[in-house]
């Protein structure tokens, strides 16, 4: 994890707010508030001190009011999304790939750095395309801090992916970037592709079949 967001994470539990925690590391409020919004904000001493009870009581009744609508919203989503059919996992996936997906060459590929989402993705594949898992391989791009073996490790374990579907890590060797960004993804980006290991299938025309759903979708938008 970013060094940053770390520290930052262990003020906010420590109690302390968004304005003394950028005074202490440097990082925008912003930046705070993506990194710290699902951590509940009980003020320390210091900051009771420092704000007073009144700001204090009105911003701790505005996270509370937050954090309520965030549970009930998750509450309704549940119900009103129910039970996802087959075909429900169908359009999601069209979607999913009109978003990630390479659609400029006729090859299979979704980028991503969220398991959950590459997850998606290949139960799509898997279902929609009939695709087996001998059919895909992964690519892992790193940045001079990830550390490539526990960076397979991870997505072999998070995606159940064998280790013989992982190719070469490509590092990131640009000196340039902001040290912010140093850690904000450990294990680095996955790029899933489909791969032809038999003759079960034509790669180009998988791709466009592909092509044709989402153009059947976006004929009708």
């Amino acid at each position: 994890m970013n060094p940053y967001r770390r520290e930052a994470i262990d003020l906010r539990i420590a109690g302390y707010s968004y304005g003394m925690i950028k005074e202490k590391i440097g990082v925008s409020k912003s930046t705070l508030s993506n990194w710290l919004t699902d951590i509940k904000f009980v003020p320390n001493q210091e900051v009771i001190e420092r704000i007073g009870t009144a700001r204090l009581k009105s911003a701790l009744h505005k996270q509370n009011v937050k954090f309520a609508d965030i549970e009930k919203m998750k509450n309704q989503g549940m119900t009103e999304v129910g039970t996802l059919t087959p075909r429900d996992l169908f359009m999601l996936g069209i979607g999913l790939y009109l978003g990630e997906g390479s659609k400029a060459t006729e090859e299979i590929r979704v980028v991503n750095a969220d398991p959950k989402i590459l997850k998606l993705c290949i139960k799509w594949l898997r279902e929609s395309m009939g695709f087996s898992i001998k059919n895909f391989q992964i690519t892992v791009h790193g940045y001079p801090d990830t550390d490539p073996g526990e960076a397979i490790g991870f997505w072999s374990e998070e995606l159940q992916f064998p280790l013989s579907q992982f190719g070469k890590v490509v590092i990131d060797r640009r000196t340039d970037k902001s040290p912010l960004k140093h850690g904000k993804l450990p294990y680095g980006t996955v790029g899933l592709s489909v791969r032809k290991r038999d003759a079960d299938f034509c790669l180009k025309s998988s791709h466009r079949r592909i092509a044709g759903w989402i153009n059947a979708v976006m004929q009708q938008i």
